[in-house]
This record gives C-alpha cells, sequence and structure tokens, in this order.
C-alpha cells in the first residue's frame, strides 16, 4: 500500500522539479508538479499527493504560521494573510468531564478568514501563480468560499465559488462576497456544484481548489505538525488520538501524510502516530459507514442532512486518502446526532471557545467514543474545531440563550434581576 506509514521515502523521478513531484496513490505514475494543470492521475485518475526528494526534522522549521513549514511545502513562501500558528487551548472542566487524561483543542476558526480552509489558501493559490492560470474556483459548503476569495483577492485574482442554494451559512457568504468572489447558487447539494466545478476544471474554464486539489493538503498537514510540537513543548510526547470533523476528509488526510512523513525522516516512531479517530453528523456520515463495514470505498450519500452545514457532504473525495489514515493509525469513525453536535457546541462556549456546530462535532465524537469506552481515560487528546462561531450566527444564536426584554429604566433592570433571587 503506497499509504502505508511503513512506506519508505520514494526515489526521485526524473519529471520532478526541484525536489517536488506529483504520484499517483493508485498506480505510483509520477508527473512534474508545474508543467501543467492537473487534479487526477493521467493514467488511472486515482488521486495524486505531492512528493519531496527530502524530509525536514523539526529542527529545521523555524518562525511562525504555516509558513514556518516551508521546509515540508513546494515553496519558501505563498501568498500569506499570517495564517495558521492557532491556539491549542486547555479546557480544564471539558477535560475533566469526558474524562481523559488530557484534552486541548486545536482552534482553526482563529485563522484570518475563520477556518483551517486558510492553511490550504496560501499554498494553493501560490500554486495557481507558478502555474499562471487566470481564474479560481472551488465548490463549498461555505469556508472554502471565504477562504478561496480573500486568498484570491490579495493574490490579485479573479474568483468564481458554486454555492448550494439555501444550504450555506449567511455569515460565509457574505465573506465570499465582500472578498470580491463571483458566486453562483446551485438548486442541489455541496457534492452536484464539487461535480459542476470539477467540469469547469477539466474544460480549462477555472484552476480547482478545493481538496481534490493536492497542493491544498500541503497546507493544511501544518495543523498536524502544530499540534505535535503544542504537545511535544507542554507534555514532552505526541497525543494519543487527534479527533476531527469529516467532511470532504481532506484534513484526516493531511494529517496522515504529515505523520507519514516525520516517520520516514525519523522523527515519529510509527508506534507514536496519533489515532485519528474522524466525527461525522449522522446524516451525512458515509466515511463512517465505510469504517464500520470495512469497505475500502466509501458509497456516495445522495441524501445529505445536518445542522452542520461545513460537513454536509455525502462523496467525499479525500476518501481515499483517508480511510487507510484511520486505519493504518488504529483510529476509527464515528457519527454523532444534530443535537450532540450542539450540546458540545454549548460545552465549548462553556470553556470560552466560540465554533460552528461542524467544529463541535469532534468533541460530540470524543464524549461518544469515551462513554463506549472505545477511548481509554489515560489517553491525550486533541480535538480539531475547524471554523469560528461567528460563521453561523444563526446555530450559535439557536444554541444559546434568548435576551430578555426589561423595561426601559434602571429600577426594572433591578427587579429583573431580583426575580431571579
Amino acid at each position: 500500500m503506497s499509504l502505508s506509514l511503513s512506506a519508505d521515502q520514494p526515489a526521485v523521478p526524473a519529471n520532478a522539479d526541484d525536489g517536488v513531484w506529483l504520484e499517483c496513490i493508485e498506480c505510483g505514475e509520477t508527473f512534474a508538479p508545474f508543467d501543467d494543470i492537473r487534479y487526477t492521475c493521467d493514467e488511472c485518475d486515482g488521486l495524486l499527493e505531492v512528493r519531496y526528494d527530502e524530509l525536514p526534522t523539526f529542527d529545521d522549521f523555524e518562525g511562525r504560521g504555516v509558513w514556518r513549514y516551508a521546509d515540508a511545502l513546494p515553496f519558501d513562501e505563498g501568498v500569506s494573510i499570517q495564517e495558521g500558528d492557532t491556539p491549542l487551548y486547555e479546557v480544564p472542566r471539558l477535560e475533566d468531564d469526558i474524562g481523559v487524561e488530557t484534552l486541548r483543542i486545536k482552534h482553526e476558526g482563529m485563522n484570518p478568514t475563520g477556518s483551517f480552509k486558510d492553511r490550504g489558501m496560501t499554498v494553493g493559490v501560490r500554486v495557481a501563480k507558478e502555474l499562471g492560470v487566470g481564474r479560481l474556483a472551488c465548490a463549498s459548503t461555505g469556508n472554502t468560499s471565504a477562504a478561496l476569495a480573500a486568498y484570491g483577492s490579495r493574490g490579485g485574482m479573479e474568483t468564481l465559488v458554486l454555492l448550494p442554494a439555501g444550504k450555506v451559512a449567511a455569515g460565509k457568504i457574505a465573506q465570499a462576497s465582500l472578498h470580491g468572489a463571483r458566486i453562483l447558487e446551485v438548486d442541489d447539494n455541496f457534492d452536484t456544484c464539487l461535480d459542476f466545478v470539477q467540469e469547469l476544471a477539466s474544460r480549462g474554464e477555472a484552476y480547482l481548489l478545493n481538496s481534490l486539489n493536492p497542493f491544498r493538503l500541503e497546507g493544511q498537514k501544518t495543523i498536524g505538525l502544530e499540534i505535535l510540537e503544542g504537545f511535544l513543548a507542554d507534555y514532552e510526547a505526541v497525543p494519543d488520538r487527534i479527533v476531527l470533523p469529516v467532511g470532504n476528509a481532506g484534513n484526516t488526510s493531511a494529517l496522515y501524510k504529515a505523520f507519514r512523513e516525520l516517520v520516514q525522516a525519523g522523527e515519529l516512531a510509527e508506534a507514536d502516530v496519533p489515532k485519528l479517530t474522524g466525527v461525522q453528523a449522522d446524516g451525512a456520515a458515509p466515511m463512517v459507514e465505510a469504517i464500520e463495514n470495512g469497505a475500502d470505498e466509501v458509497r456516495r450519500w445522495d441524501d445529505v442532512e445536518t445542522r452542520a452545514t461545513a460537513i454536509r457532504i455525502g462523496n467525499p473525495v479525500n476518501a481515499p486518502k483517508a480511510l487507510p489514515g484511520i486505519r493504518e493509525t488504529d483510529g476509527t469513525a464515528v457519527s454523532v446526532s444534530d443535537e450532540e453536535i450542539t450540546a458540545a457546541q454549548r460545552d465549548l462556549a462553556g470553556e470560552g471557545i466560540g465554533v460552528e456546530p461542524a467544529s463541535a462535532a469532534s468533541v460530540a465524537g470524543l464524549r461518544k467514543l469515551r462513554n463506549a469506552g472505545i477511548v481509554d481515560a489515560d489517553e491525550r487528546v486533541a480535538c480539531l474545531t475547524t471554523g469560528h462561531l461567528l460563521k453561523d450566527p444563526d446555530a450559535a444564536a439557536a444554541a444559546g440563550g434568548d435576551p430578555e426584554p426589561v423595561p426601559g429604566d434602571f429600577d426594572g433592570v433591578l427587579e429583573t434581576l431580583s426575580d431571579d433571587a
């Protein structure tokens, strides 16, 4: 298996460019990285990964943010808005309540546009410039469109986003609009939007920057590097488990790639690789279905529904990378109800951490797995939260309490407060 933790560092092919090349995870065919635009293998249509002739160690990293890890990326710098370097929060009450030795929250909502997607865009838009493309495009449940619009604007490039009509939180549409994207609302779901964008890309109408693009995942793998460095600094050990929401499974794939490269570089023992644990909503759980059934492929769900709009996806395109990532790390996958997601959103808010619903799925999943005895009490766990609370203010308002009307005088305020006594 080309995605095995024990796989050797590949030989450098003749078509590598400055030690960088693309390789198909299915048939092993290699391609020059920047000569032509491609998203999948020319030979078998398999997914591609970026490969490097030299893999860095922790000692090679310097600076802050995503580009601290330039030695693990295709370029020394990208189109940047100071992304990365997000907090790894302590949550002592939640840690005790769930019942694990250590729980930290990696809050990707603290990126410039409020989600982890910025990490992928700083690399992806830089690659687009290298390729000389004119228009960037994506399908989106919201966060990708916001990040693409911001980074495309920063890079002086035209951006196009396709969104499922009526299925995207208003805050995310507002971001894409303000940053100057052209927005097409498609009367269907996200997966249809992605089908359309892929067709546009195949016809040369735009450069695709969904997570099917292997360069985007290079930026996202820096989440895993930051988590490991944070745990090593605080505990002199890496986490036993990383729990993360799963939509298109890009983060699962990206973190697994980061850990494989560290193993190949001799920086991380195979036995120490964190267990990658994916969480989906009950109404959009094709990855969970595949894991539970021992399937090699994910069955596309045509009808998906959950209030966690960012993971309302029925056909995760990175499943061929993510399924090995979960299995090779001895991880698992679980689905949770919308009610469990909202409860976890409130739990995080109680620790002062504001996240959108999809983000809270990681904590909801951890609680469910701990209650089932699948996660042990002595585990060190990092939960990934992917987007900021203000991405979906309507959901936040619904999960919170209602304002109380009071008279327009001070005595009326006092009287309302005294009624609680």
